[in-house]
């Protein structure tokens, strides 16, 4: 490892812009970008994720901003930033991480990185993973419904 590590972290459950400009904002700060996706046991502040974490990863080791991507811990969040000890941390908009309680709780482990909030995706309704799960039921709900009812009928 060389240069200036950068850890981003999210679910990243169905890729959208938001994402990558997260993602390329987050690069921009630094050398290396490494890429921890939230596992599934893990995930409790949203709905449990469409993508299953394998693929998940998957989806976000091939985008271009990012240098390394892994799984985070099921247990303990910080093991994977110990592992990396990156210079910057970045998390997004609306991540529900609050800064200072962030910095002290890797300040307990002698980790001292800064702390980047990474502002919204400007252009696009459509930068969350839950709006693009309300479209699709909106637009399409009734055509599903539509289509199991005849494979009922059947």
């Amino acid at each position: 490892m060389s240069g200036r590590r950068i850890v981003a972290t999210g679910t990243f459950d169905i890729l959208h812009p938001g994402h990558i400009y997260y993602l390329e904002e987050s690069k921009k700060l630094g050398d290396e970008l490494f890429v921890i996706v939230a596992r599934d046991i893990n995930v409790r502040h949203k709905p449990h994720p469409i993508v299953p974490e394998e693929q998940r990863l998957q989806i976000v080791a091939a985008l271009k901003p990012v240098d390394h991507a892994m799984l985070g811990d099921t247990q303990d969040m910080f093991l994977p930033i110990e592992k990396i000890h990156p210079e910057i941390i970045t998390i997004g908009f609306n991540q529900m991480f609050d800064e200072q309680k962030l910095g002290a709780q890797l300040a307990e482990r002698n980790l001292s990185p800064k702390i980047v909030r990474i502002g919204k995706f400007p252009n696009g309704d459509l930068s969350s993973s839950r709006l693009i799960v309300q479209r699709i039921i909106s637009k399409r709900g009734h055509e599903y419904r539509h289509l199991q009812e005849k494979s009922h009928d059947s």
